[in-house]
């Protein structure tokens, strides 16, 4: 089974925010409204890294300086377990430093993930699912190339007007390519 691919985070944001996301836009922070924000991106590995999906993902579930986690935390790390994309031990959360522009939009304690959708695969699929997810109806682009600098023309974060049946289309779409998905209610 596959421990790299795709993911897709599902996330709220509780209350509008002015946001800068590191040297984009030179610093200048963008205004984000309360509401749904979907995030893709992935994680394919490198080196020695066995479970590249898992610790990419518990990263995103952390908050940086010991703040509290997300609440879907536990849930991810018992879902990777289960389903054999992470070592039995269970994971701790690292010392988190802004690194990535989503970094900065999931540190604040108004976003919470609250489902995740893993697409298990070695192949590069970023761009072709971008491009997917900027056509769908529910989906806007708050700012060209956020999250997806190592792209000229796409995003990796977008707004969501309405999640569920973009979710439903997508499960859909992908049933033959290893998805998993992960959400907060599981197991709370």
């Amino acid at each position: 089974m596959e421990k790299q691919g795709a993911y897709l985070l599902f996330i709220r944001l509780a209350k509008t925010v002015q946001l800068p996301f590191g040297r984009f836009r030179k610093g200048n922070p963008l205004l984000l409204p309360a509401g749904c924000y979907l995030y893709l991106g992935s994680a394919l590995g490198k080196g020695n890294n066995r479970y590249p999906l898992a610790r990419r993902l518990m990263r995103h579930a952390s908050r940086t300086a010991g703040r509290t986690p997300h609440a879907i935390r536990k849930a991810l790390q018992q879902m990777l377990l289960e389903n054999g994309m992470a070592a039995e031990t269970p994971q701790a959360a690292s010392e988190k430093k802004p690194h990535w522009h989503i970094d900065y939009l999931l540190d604040r304690p108004e976003s919470c993930i609250f489902h995740i959708l893993i697409i298990r695969s070695p192949e590069k699929l970023e761009p072709v699912l971008a491009r997917h997810l900027e056509a769908a109806p529910e989906t806007s682009v708050p700012a060209a190339r956020l999250g997806a600098q190592d792209t000229k023309n796409s995003t990796h974060l977008l707004y969501c007007t309405d999640y569920g049946p973009l979710l439903v289309r997508l499960l859909g779409e992908l049933p033959d390519m290893g998805v998993t998905t992960c959400s907060s209610e599981h197991y709370s």
